[in-house]
């Protein structure tokens, strides 16, 4: 069918309207983000690999440094060997987080033990596991293995922190979104952006206590202190919603998109949740305890399953993405107040 060229102007016209410019550019927007997601969660699981897994070895003092020396030598360089003096420092460092994993050499037999921490990630042990078994069994030598900070029976692969931490997140930028899609995504002033970062303390505090009790108490899949996990959940909802206003507050609605890539497309799959940081490529570990979602994974197991040690970093990091969207948030707000002013006396 061909159409009269009044028609096909009319037609023109209606898809211009309803499609408009700004539209169009918002949908290339989403696609950009859309192939961002794919491409970073391809590029960070798509082949992991052991790098650098900190492992202490407790061994006779010459054959700790031979071993250690050969381990250190194999290709990929999949761990990060350093001696240690006895098991129970061994343990005591995995479970302050200083080594993922021990190697207990037995000198007067022919295996040995590897002591792991479930807690971390299955995924990290499991490699852990493969890498030194692959090497004892090259120098004729067994492995028995011990998991002295394993995960709960509730909590299947050591995934349950991660999981929480991602809802608390995603909590986090939608309060902040709707916030916005309510009121407009600029605040107009610094007094209503202080309204907004109330409100969203305020479900901060709310979300991270519900999803603390939901893990630990209701589901029975984390362990560790109710409080520890309220305070975590709580700073990071605001440390997401304070950076998701913060970014709106710059670039208005885009702003929303600007978060989501920051936090869902980089944070997510550089949190060490489903592989844990030296099973990550280099760009997705390097970044992924500098953003909120690895942070606060990182501080969830350490409650749950490391006595909350190892916490003051990723506890700063948090603190430092509340602080630094709560003074981006109030500026955009006061500036914007100062250039109405401006314009209005003009």
């Amino acid at each position: 069918m061909v159409l009269s060229p009044s028609r096909g102007t009319r037609f023109l016209e209606e898809v211009r309207e309803a499609v408009t410019g700004r539209a169009a550019l918002l949908v290339v927007g989403v696609l950009v983000l859309q192939l961002a997601f794919i491409a970073s969660y391809v590029g960070a699981f798509h082949s992991p690999k052991p790098k650098d897994i900190p492992l202490g070895v407790v061994a006779p003092p010459r054959v700790g440094e031979e071993l250690v020396g050969k381990l250190a030598a194999l290709p990929g360089d999949p761990l990060d060997p350093r001696t240690v003096s006895d098991e129970a420092a061994a343990v005591r460092r995995i479970r302050e987080r200083d080594l993922d994993a021990a190697l207990i050499v037995d000198p007067r037999g022919d295996t040995d033990t590897l002591l792991v921490a479930g807690g971390s990630g299955a995924s990290l042990a499991q490699a852990t596991e493969a890498v030194v078994t692959s090497a004892e069994q090259a120098q004729r030598r067994s492995v028995k293995v011990t998991d002295v900070a394993p995960a709960a029976s509730g909590d299947s692969r050591g995934l349950t922190s991660f999981y929480l931490v991602v809802g608390w997140c995603v909590g986090g930028y939608l309060c902040a979104a709707i916030l916005a899609i309510s009121a407009g995504a600029r605040p107009a002033n610094p007094h209503r952006a202080v309204i907004r970062l109330a409100a969203i303390a305020l479900y901060a505090i709310g979300s991270g206590l519900l999803g603390a009790v939901i893990a630990g108490p209701v589901l029975g899949a984390l362990p560790g202190s109710i409080a520890g996990l309220w305070g975590v959940g709580a700073l990071v909802v605001f440390a997401v919603g304070a950076l998701t206003l913060a970014l709106q507050g710059l670039a208005g609605v885009v702003g929303i998109g600007l978060a989501i890539a920051i936090v869902v497309v980089l944070g997510n799959p550089s949190a060490g949740g489903a592989y844990p940081y030296p099973l990550l490529p280099p760009f997705w570990r390097t970044i992924g305890p500098a953003l909120p979602p690895g942070a606060g994974t990182w501080s969830a197991r350490s409650i749950a399953y490391f006595r909350g040690n190892a916490l003051t970093c990723p506890l700063l990091v948090l603190s430092a993405w509340a602080a630094a969207g709560t003074v981006a948030t109030l500026w955009s707000a006061a500036f914007r107040a100062r250039k109405g002013q401006t314009e209005r006396s003009v």
